[in-house]
């Protein structure tokens, strides 16, 4: 049995509701039921969001503050005055302010940018900035992606007699900054229609505000690339931004885009949403993670291909460095939990703390530790000098860990965010008091169902369902990202087929699934360690997102798979491994995972002689021996919980199929067990004893021991004549010595000539073997599945 990483959710089904939207709108009923669980139920609703055409966009006049600032910048134009772009250092504050450059240079602006430096700075505008910009003789600035929120630092430009036109998607405070402008959606009175634009979405507004329908259609390829990377949804005008931007970025003419998009392995003609989001925006993200965000809006407004392919090599490298910063912080933080935790349980909410760790990647940090411990965490860079901390939380749906923050305030210097992430800065002397007073709140809050990750997917499927047809009709519903999601399906009872890994390091899993007579490849990146815990024949349940897998002119359906489960209980078979304890750690992490939810446990269970408890690799698992009067005990204390035992690790076999059922007894909630025992050689096996056995012994003993002959010189002598183990001839001897048919005496036998006539059967020592023969024969000989079979047989006769 292996349990799903998340708890799967299906949207309630309507068969009715989306059969008459496949009827009407003439597409399948996969596409139909889609878009009726996500809303879309009436046809022409549907059918508007299937077409996503250019009446889901606005006049950009009808956001609050545009009427004011076209004016001024085309004054500023005509005056010959020197504008400042002040943007962000994150992808949209990249795009945005890409964007404003290629719309200032078609103006014939005279302009400069200030993008500030996210470690050395910090997000938003600064009185220092606004210093240099007046020494440049600016007179007005146009704040992309940020500004809604800088009232001091614009009132200050004002002071200076500089005009502040502010372009922003955040949340805007109480109390707005005195800007000569302010353009933002979200404005309470803004009667915009749209309000999910990210920064680049609204300089774009800002842009057909100013040129009208001379607005280059390339330019929503930057729009493109700053909604996705923004996590904006991809709904509404959006949607049909995006879905422009990536029709242009096929056939791009930018020379960075194409170098970027080369130089991540994706084909230019077959870009897409999900290639922007995991591809694109993080090569763009690690220039501001790591060096200054001015790199990447070099390459967005290069016009030279070849500063284009030196900008995207330059990036490249950027992201593979950032990705090992970020491995590197993530096992020294991961390291500093455990030993925090010391074996007790994951708190309500993780903060850790450490020297270098790169405050540009500690919300990536964040995310990562989030997956594997699901509970909120924060992460935070100490300034070896100062000690002052920088750091960035992400938390789980149960918790707003803005609200968390709130009611510790007193604690941190600055702090902001919204319900999922947060920033915040404090001194190290206050960074025990600040994780005691969070985890203080998140107890009160935290309940058992919210540790418990949920995934939202789109309903219950046959393989036959997710046919190469229903894939190329997903494209209807592209592009995907943020409240639009790629479709995930749920297939039950899928059968293994084959099974290998792929990749370096045999990194990856690919399958083979069949289900009512239709096969289908499954890929799952990352996975390769379930390879051996998937043998052909296991029935899976997995969740998993289609896929169209393009290979020397063939085109045919694969599901990338995103989780997977066993839901039966399983048997793995590494019987007569010399790795052992490599084996059991191994099960152990991807059958146990530190995850909240329900406690499992491995128990390793074995013979009297536990010396092995002192090596390393065993530390930390609950040892239980068989014993020959009580069955199974704990080896270490009698209050071992053998009820949270999911995991059973047999490191010897049974010495008795008493001792095996006390084991199957002693395990009620048991899911799966591991045969990690050494195989004897031939001279020590058992045969499961016939008459015909008996009749030979009985024979060769009435020759050998008509007078009493010492019984190790019996069994050298059976064991020549007879092609059974010196093991088994001496439990046939002690049959016999039961039966009355010899008698032992000071280590010599004597055959009785004229026993009294008596059933094999009534000998409880021949019940004895024929069980222990036959316990050892699927231990030793049978498949697993016979194996797993015999043991389900006995322990529902024990339970």
């Amino acid at each position: 049995m292996l349990h799903s990483k998340t708890k799967w959710q299906s949207p309630a089904a309507d068969p009715a509701l989306s059969g008459e939207l496949a009827r009407r709108l003439s597409i399948s009923p996969l596409v139909a039921s889609l878009l009726a669980a996500r809303g879309m139920t009436e046809p022409g609703e549907a059918l508007q969001f299937i077409r996503g055409g250019a009446d889901e966009e606005h006049d950009p006049f009808l956001l609050k503050g545009m009427k004011e600032a076209v004016p001024r910048i085309r004054r500023a134009l005509e005056d010959g005055e020197h504008i400042l772009v002040y943007g962000d250092y994150d992808a949209d504050g990249v795009s945005s302010t890409s964007l404003m450059i290629h719309l200032l240079r078609r103006l014939g602006a005279s302009f400069d940018i200030y993008i500030p430096h996210r470690s050395n700075e910090g997000y938003g505008l600064h009185n220092h900035a606004l210093d240099w910009a007046l020494q440049q003789g600016v007179t007005l600035i146009l704040t992309v992606d940020t500004g809604i929120s800088a009232c001091s630092q614009i009132a200050y430009a004002n002071e200076l007699g500089m005009d502040v036109i502010v372009t922003d998607h955040h949340e805007p405070p109480e109390v707005l900054p005195p800007a000569y402008s302010l353009i933002n959606p979200k404005l309470p009175d803004c009667p915009y229609p749209f309000k999910g634009l990210c920064g680049v979405g609204v300089a774009y507004k800002l842009a057909q505000a100013l040129l009208g329908t001379d607005v280059p259609e390339e330019w929503t390829e930057i729009v493109a690339i700053g909604t996705i990377a923004d996590l904006m949804p991809l709904l509404g005008e959006n949607r049909a931004l995006v879905r422009r931007g990536l029709a242009s970025m096929r056939q791009t003419r930018y020379p960075g885009i194409r170098a970027l998009l080369e130089v991540s392995a994706v084909p230019v003609e077959r870009v897409g949403a999900i290639n922007v989001a995991f591809a694109l925006a993080p090569r763009i993200n690690a220039s501001g993670r790591l060096d200054h965000a001015g790199r990447a809006v070099s390459l967005l407004t290069t016009e030279d291909a070849d500063d284009a392919e030196l900008l995207a090599s330059e990036l490249d490298m950027l992201n593979k460095e950032r990705q090992m910063v970020v491995e590197r912080i993530v096992t020294e933080a991961a390291a500093a939990l455990e030993e925090k935790m010391n074996g007790g349980p994951v708190p309500h909410v993780i903060v850790l703390a450490g020297e270098g760790w790169n405050v540009g990647v500690v919300g990536i940090v964040a995310s990562k530790l989030l997956e594997r411990y699901y509970r909120p965490v924060i992460i935070l860079d100490i300034h070896p000098e100062t000690g002052n901390c920088k750091g960035s939380a992400r938390s789980i749906p149960g918790l707003d860990i803005y609200s968390a923050l709130s009611s510790c305030s007193e604690l941190m210097d600055h702090y902001g965010g919204h319900p999922a992430a947060a920033g915040m800065s404090l001194h190290r002397d206050r960074l025990e008091e600040f994780a005691a007073a969070l985890e203080s709140y998140a107890s009160g809050v935290l309940r058992e169902e919210h540790l418990v990750p949920v995934t939202q997917t789109d309903g219950e499927y046959k393989l036959a369902d997710l046919s190469l047809q229903a894939a190329e009709e997903l494209e209807l519903l592209a592009p995907f990202g943020m409240s639009n999601p790629l479709p995930k399906f749920i297939v039950r009872g899928a059968v293994v087929q084959e099974t290998r890994t792929m990749g370096q390091g045999s990194r990856h899993l690919k399958l083979t699934l069949r289900q009512g007579g239709v096969t289908t490849d499954a890929v799952a990146f990352g996975k390769g360690e379930l390879a051996e815990l998937l043998p052909r024949g296991t029935v899976i349940d997995v969740l998993a997102e289609l896929s169209i897998n393009e290979w020397n002119g063939s085109r045919k359906v694969q599901l990338m798979l995103q989780d997977l489960a066993v839901p039966e209980p399983q048997l793995f078979d590494y019987r007569g491994a010399r790795d052992s304890a490599v084996k059991m750690q191994r099960l152990r992490s991807v059958l146990l995972p530190p995850a909240g939810g329900q406690a499992r446990i491995a128990a390793l269970v074995r013979k009297n002689r536990l010396h092995e408890r002192a090596q390393p690799e065993w530390q930390g698992v609950p040892f239980w021996v068989y014993d020959e009067y009580n069955g199974i005990a704990p080896a270490d204390s009698p209050d071992s919980d053998a009820d949270s035992v999911t995991l059973v690790c047999l490191l010897d076999m049974p010495e008795s199929a008493r001792q095996l059922d006390a084991v199957l007894e002693a395990f009620p909630n048991v899911e799966n067990i591991a045969l990690l025992h050494s195989l004897p050689g031939e001279r020590d096996r058992l045969l499961v004893p016939t008459r015909e056995h008996f009749k030979a012994i009985y024979k060769w003993l009435a020759a050998i021991a008509a007078s009493p002959v010492s019984e190790q010189e019996a069994l050298l002598t059976l064991g020549r004549k007879l092609p059974l183990s010196q093991r088994m001839l001496r439990m046939m001897l002690d049959v016999f010595e039961e039966l009355e048919f010899i008698r032992k005496e000071s280590g010599r036998i004597a055959f009785v000539t004229r026993p009294a006539a008596r059933e094999l059967t009534s000998s409880s020592r021949f019940v004895q073997l024929s069980e222990l023969a036959e316990m050892e024969r699927y231990f030793m000989e049978s498949s697993p599945a016979e194996l797993w079979q015999w043991m389900e047989s006995r322990r529902l006769g024990v339970s």
